[in-house]
This record gives structure tokens, C-alpha cells and sequence, in this order.
């Protein structure tokens, strides 16, 4: 029995650069003031979104907003049970999330662990006003925990057996994504 890897681009370069802009304006339309607003982007995906992000608001409104990386590895409900453990990423949070709006970045939302780890992960640096989260993708009927997305760039049908492939031009030099197909001959 052979495998064979199928694809389906979801977001080319120039469909992603249009989704993240909207994402960006669709938070200025919702916080209009960014002076207590962070970014805390998710290892290691997350966080390049998390900076474009930035880039992109503070290009639009001429306001900085302070973003950080949060590694979840050690929070989850699943680090121990795997055979071998995942490695951790750099965690960098150089100021407190106390009584501020965080919004929290990944590529892509799936099961929900990663999010309720980071939601354990973030509270290291204070207790949050409001958290909301941010994600590209927004795998539907795969969550395992009552999470959603405040902001979500392409809400995808997919299977727990299909996976979805970011291409980021800071980790890879392109920027594209994908829904693979793992299918038996």
C-alpha cells in the first residue's frame, strides 16, 4: 500500500497579504485605540503573523503595539503523553498583560489545546482585561474544547486526518496555505 500527498492551495501570497490586511482592519474597526492593546503571538507560527500584524497597524493608525511570544509546551494537557517531547520555543513577554486587551495570534485553529495552553501560559504575566484571538485558519468541526475565534481570515470544512501547511515568507520564503490530503492507493 503507497500514500499519496494531494493539495488544495487555500491562500496564495497575494489572497494572504488581502486576508491579513483585513484581520488588521477589522481590529482597528474594534479597538480603535491600541494604548492597552497587546499581541502575544503562539510559538512558532504565530508569532511571524503576530509581527506582520503589528507592522501592518501601526503602518495604518501610527500607533506602536507592544507584541510578545508565548510558547505553550509546558502547559499543555498532552506534553507528557507523547514519545517524544515536543521542544519548547522561546517565551518573550518584557511587559505585564494586567488589565489590558490581549489578543492572542496563531495560524491555525484546530482541536483548541494550544489556545486554552496559552491561556494557562499568559496568565504568568498578569491577569488580562479581555483576551480575544486572532488565527488564519479556522479548521471547522475538529475542536475538542469550546474555543472560537474573534478573528478568524478563512474558515475551512476539513477532516481530523487532513492537514493544513502555512507557508510564511519569514520561516520559509513563501507565503502560502495549504490543506493536504493524505490518501492510501
Amino acid at each position: 500500500m503507497s500514500f499519496q500527498m494531494q493539495k488544495r492551495l487555500l491562500l496564495d501570497n497575494q489572497l494572504l497579504q488581502i486576508t491579513i490586511q483585513r484581520l488588521c482592519q477589522h481590529l482597528i474597526e474594534n479597538h480603535n485605540d491600541f494604548s492597552s492593546v497587546v499581541i502575544l503571538g503562539l510559538q512558532p507560527r504565530g508569532v511571524f503573523l503576530a509581527n506582520r500584524i503589528q507592522k501592518v497597524i501601526q503602518e495604518l493608525e501610527g500607533c506602536y503595539v507592544e507584541v510578545g511570544y508565548l510558547d505553550t509546551t509546558f502547559h499543555r494537557d498532552d506534553f507528557r503523553r507523547r514519545g517524544i517531547p515536543k521542544k519548547a520555543s522561546e517565551t518573550r513577554v518584557p511587559f505585564l498583560i494586567e488589565g489590558k486587551d490581549v489578543i492572542l495570534v496563531d495560524d491555525v485553529l484546530f482541536t483548541g489545546r494550544s489556545v486554552r495552553a496559552a491561556m494557562d501560559a499568559m496568565i504568568s504575566f498578569g491577569r488580562p482585561k479581555k483576551v480575544e484571538l486572532l488565527v488564519l485558519i479556522d479548521r471547522l468541526h475538529t475542536r475538542q474544547l469550546p474555543i472560537e475565534a474573534n478573528y478568524v481570515g478563512k474558515q475551512v470544512n476539513t477532516l481530523a486526518s487532513q492537514y493544513v501547511e502555512v507557508g510564511l515568507k519569514e520561516q520559509n520564503g513563501d507565503d502560502s496555505i495549504w490543506l493536504m490530503n493524505i490518501e492510501a492507493e
